[in-house]
């Protein structure tokens, strides 16, 4: 298994913290945010293939910000991509 500290920004979480295996996603820890949002979503995505949850969050806008912790959790899940 695989770790991955991502911190992102113009949200108000401050860092995720992902563990991941075989392009699959074993858990997502997240500082800060809206925590029954962020823990369901966190539920959601436990098991689900890396390449799935990143089509499904990439572009989720929060309000009028240009992001949100979904959108910002699909960029740190690209990161583990390169």
């Amino acid at each position: 298994m695989e770790s991955l500290k991502y911190i992102p920004s113009g949200v108000c979480s401050r860092q995720y913290d992902i563990d991941y295996e075989d392009n699959k996603i074993v858990s997502i820890r997240v500082v800060g945010g809206c925590n029954g949002n962020l823990a369901g979503l966190s539920s959601l995505l436990k098991g689900m293939d890396i390449d799935e949850a990143i089509s499904r969050l990439e572009g989720i806008k929060c309000g009028f910000k240009p992001t949100s912790c979904p959108d910002q959790i699909a960029k740190a899940l690209k990161t583990i991509k390169k």
